[in-house]
């Protein structure tokens, strides 16, 4: 590793001196092109942690090698499904552990299927990413959902709306795969308590709701787990830096991308203030926080083509079938 990588630095820089120790290799170097080492950290970055100090004028590289530890993936996986499972079990009036693992397993493939969305296609197209981290959570959901690791640079803005936006197709064909299923499950309410969770119903439920000939009040958890699928897909697309929708909007319009990302804030917050919702109001001030975060400039910042401007454009109208003004309220009774 180190003489390799020492030739491929010495394009670039004189070298001084290389110390190696287990998995970190360091470079004591005097750069003469600037630019090409720079591009070439930035090359290196896919597989390293790449760190570089300044000391009376030399420069220290320190590379150290990314270790996937698959394991940590396989201990979340479980926890997620035994705190969804356990979630899900008490959704039914009695604990019903059955139940419970069928609510677990729609969840987790809506939430999944989105996130492998996104490591297909950022392995297509040569990304370095993680597979998918499930986030346990004593929610009503069960967890947090799931995310990717991406690492080092986009290589193109076609790459970046691929990446962009397979999740949320895939996540929405799962989540009316599930609803569609859940809608034409029986379920027996709960009558525990005080309270009862409404849920708001976005027009693409409402549309899988009649096709599966449903017009009942209550829902089976597995319904649920789609109608959560739904209302993360939508929280996704909203264009802005980091969310999925802001990869895609970045894809298709280039640097006016930014623009947008400081307005759409805006929008959530008035949203919030008309609808007195809390969550809306939330959810502005986290999309502010992203706004201001400026979008990693992909390595050939070229315009896509047309088909998949067009694609963008369906991915949002989906995003907006995804959206209730009112996604949830807790009433007495």
């Amino acid at each position: 590793m180190k003489d390799t990588l020492r030739r491929e630095i010495e394009r670039f820089a004189i070298v001084y001196h290389v110390e190696e120790k287990g998995d970190v290799v360091r470079f004591h170097l005097q750069p003469i092109d600037f630019e090409g080492l720079k591009r070439l950290l930035e090359d290196l970055t896919t597989d390293y942690d790449v760190r570089v100090n300044s000391k009376l004028g030399q420069f220290v590289i320190e590379l150290k090698r990314y270790r996937e530890r698959i394991w940590i993936n396989l201990v979340l996986l479980i926890a997620t499904f035994a705190s969804t499972t356990v979630m899900g079990a008490g959704m039914f009036e009695r604990f019903d552990l059955i139940g419970g693992i069928t609510y677990s397993v729609a969840i987790m493939f809506v939430l999944g299927f989105h996130e492998m969305g996104h490591y297909i296609f950022a392995r297509k197209w040569g990304m370095r990413t993680s597979l998918p981290y499930f986030i346990p959570f004593p929610s009503i959901i069960g967890t947090l959902g799931a995310v990717i690791k991406h690492r080092g640079r986009i290589p193109n803005r076609k790459a970046l709306f691929d990446v962009g936006v397979s999740g949320p197709l895939f996540g929405i064909f799962a989540s009316m795969l599930v609803t569609y299923i859940g809608l034409k499950m029986e379920f027996k309410p709960i009558y525990r308590g005080e309270f009862t969770l409404m849920l708001g119903t976005p027009p693409l439920f409402e549309a899988i709701a009649r096709l599966a000939g449903f017009n009942g009040t209550y829902i089976h958890p597995v319904a649920f787990a789609g109608w959560v699928g739904m209302f993360v897909t939508f929280l996704n697309l909203i264009p802005v830096g980091q969310l999925d929708g802001g990869h895609i909007l970045r894809a298709m319009i280039g640097e006016m991308a930014e623009d947008v990302y400081k307005i759409l804030p805006i929008i959530l917050i008035i949203l919030g203030l008309v609808t007195n919702s809390s969550l809306w109001l939330f959810w502005g001030f986290i999309t502010m926080f992203f706004a201001m975060q400026r979008h990693p400039k992909p390595m050939v910042d070229e315009p896509i083509d047309l088909k998949r401007y067009v694609i963008g454009i369906l991915t949002f109208a989906l995003g907006l079938a995804c959206f209730t003004p009112h996604p949830f309220s807790v009433t007495k009774g």
